[in-house]
């Protein structure tokens, strides 16, 4: 796979891995900038770079009575805050085209959901911003068609995508994760990202929201850097039982240091066998 290069995001193409993190949703300033400075702090001591992951709307809820956000306003004052404070890109969630003009003046990437990941006006939209794209790949997909999801978007003249693998579905209730896709992906030319968290869910089985096994979580993480990913995608929180939003699969931010490291490290020796 190729070396991970976004223009403009300064993001590292060494011999390291690209994190996307943060919450599931943004629940407030006083956690979004709790999970932002630890981040800032783990990047120091492990030579990282960051990109902030956060949610300013849930559009996709299992059920019509789960919270959505705080505002979409105040949520994306947040995110340009951390990026500003913190010298960190970020990333947001965008789900119809008019989301796009009021989104892409707080954030650097525009990430497309796994459900929408064939909404060409959607795709377009993203794409005519000039920000970079992550486009993660539906649970329906095959991972050789996300090549036409990310055409649609390169047409734009925009060439700053990425694809995410976060699980196929498999039965009622369930995702797998096929590692021969990520290679097939990877076929396109552009970088490919892991979603750890995402693919650990367990989709609407509980009760209204969706379960996960998050003990599967550095398992697969490994697997995934093994296979020669670009990068890893978490969502974290200071207290993933209170989560307001993706409870059963976040990655408890206390806990993200020691996973993050050790995930390097397997990178680092994965690159000295299998040079990329």
């Amino acid at each position: 796979m190729q070396k991970f290069s976004i223009a403009s995001l300064s993001l590292p193409d060494d011999n390291s891995l690209v994190f996307i993190a943060g919450p599931c949703l943004i629940e407030s300033r006083a956690m979004a900038l709790q999970i932002a400075e630890e981040l800032q702090r783990i990047g120091h001591e492990e030579g990282l770079r960051f990109i902030f992951k956060g949610s300013y709307r849930k559009a996709n809820r299992t059920s019509g009575g789960s919270f959505s956000g705080i505002g979409d306003l105040e949520a994306l004052e947040i995110l340009d805050e951390i990026r500003r404070t913190y010298q960190m890109p970020v990333l947001t969630d965008v789900h119809e085209t008019k989301d796009v003009a009021l989104a892409a003046p707080y954030v650097d990437v525009l990430q497309i959901p796994a459900f929408l990941c064939r909404q060409t006006e959607l795709l377009v939209a993203a794409g005519e911003s000039g920000l970079a794209v992550n486009i993660k790949k539906g649970q329906f997909m095959a991972p050789e068609d996300m090549l036409y999801a990310a055409a649609k978007v390169a047409r734009t003249g925009n060439s700053r995508i990425m694809l995410t693998e976060r699980g196929s579905s498999f039965g009622y209730h369930n995702l797998i994760v096929d590692f021969r896709g990520l290679a097939r992906m990877a076929e396109s030319g552009y970088p490919v990202i892991y979603d750890a968290t995402h693919s650990l869910q367990l989709p609407g089985a509980g009760q209204g929201v969706s379960g996960g096994e998050r003990g599967a979580l550095v398992p697969l993480a490994r697997a995934a850097v093994a296979a020669g990913v670009n990068g890893l995608f978490f969502e974290i929180h200071p207290d993933p039982q209170q989560a307001l939003s993706d409870a059963a699969t976040q990655v408890a931010l206390g806990e993200f240091h020691h996973i993050v490291r050790q995930l390097q490290q397997l990178y680092r020796c994965v690159q000295t066998l299998h040079p990329l």
